[in-house]
């Protein structure tokens, strides 16, 4: 399966990928620094239609992850064994078959929005639905919830930042040796 380089130009977005920084929740990078954000055709389809959903409202999408590898699941994994927060890599999960998303909205300016805890903050804060976050964070989660769903991505209930299609178990886990640029070394 190929998959489909979700960069700018070619999407209106931002890039901060996380696992290219030591800013997650391992404390290290595990990919390589000129990684790029990889998705299933399908699924950058479907994120073209958020960002198109996104314009009209003065936002932009900033991604922080896409498809990740297995071996990258297990660096996480090691990290943080809680299938709350993390998918078993034995089983690969969305992110490994290139069909979900970790992202948050940005303003016109370039500024994150607020949406109560930062991404891959392991703990209940970081459901939906959360009423022990500001007003304006739940504003925002309902607003990227509302573009997401509208495009057709499936939330995840634990993980204010994570979308990925239905049936996403449907699809294959991809090697990333298959891609044209690696995510990790």
């Amino acid at each position: 399966m190929s998959l489909v380089d979700i960069s700018p130009p070619a999407y209106d977005l931002a890039v901060w990928l996380a696992y290219a920084t030591p800013d997650n929740l391992t404390g290290k990078p595990f990919y390589r620094a000129d990684a790029r954000p990889y998705l299933h055709p399908k699924a950058a389809e479907r994120l073209r239609m958020a960002i198109d959903l996104a314009r009209p409202l003065g936002y932009r999408l900033k991604i922080f992850d896409a498809y990740r590898p297995v071996e990258g699941q297990w660096v996480l994994w090691n990290a943080n064994p809680d299938p709350e927060f993390v998918a078993d890599p034995r089983n690969g999960g969305p992110h490994n078959r290139g069909v979900a998303v970790d992202l948050t909205l940005i303003d016109r300016t370039g500024a994150e929005l607020d949406m109560g805890t930062g991404f891959d903050t392991c703990t209940p804060q970081s459901h939906h639905g959360r009423t022990d976050v500001s007003a304006e964070a739940q504003r925002n989660r309902l607003v990227l919830l509302g573009i997401m769903t509208a495009a057709g991505w499936e939330f995840y209930e634990n993980e204010w930042w994570h979308y990925q299609l239905f049936n996403a178990r449907d699809y294959p886990v991809i090697d990333q040796k298959d891609l044209p640029h690696p995510v990790m070394a």
